[in-house]
């Protein structure tokens, strides 16, 4: 689903709502989690998951093709935890 489809799918299931009031709803929702996650909040929408910044310390990798060492700087990576609904609807 792309986020043309989630305002859509938003359209659709508020009667009466305008796509452009949709869309706006929705980039409201993702700049408010983008946001938070920026200021390495962690994010919990119950019944959907848990967006959280997880820190990855610097290390040293290899170049599969020559094999040389290269150095791999730290950096902040996106984790998201899915919800124990999710979870259940994805086994069945």
């Amino acid at each position: 689903m792309v986020k043309s489809e989630l305002t859509e799918s938003v359209m659709l299931a508020v009667p009466g709502l305008l796509h452009r009031d949709a869309e706006t709803a929705v980039n409201a929702i993702l700049g408010a989690i983008t946001d938070a996650l920026a200021n390495e909040n962690r994010v919990e929408i119950r019944g959907f998951g848990v967006f959280s910044v997880a820190k990855r310390r610097s290390r040293v990798g290899r170049n599969p093709r020559t094999g040389q060492s290269v150095a791999i700087a730290a950096r902040r990576i996106l984790m998201f935890r899915a919800s124990k609904e999710i979870r259940e609807a994805l086994k069945g």
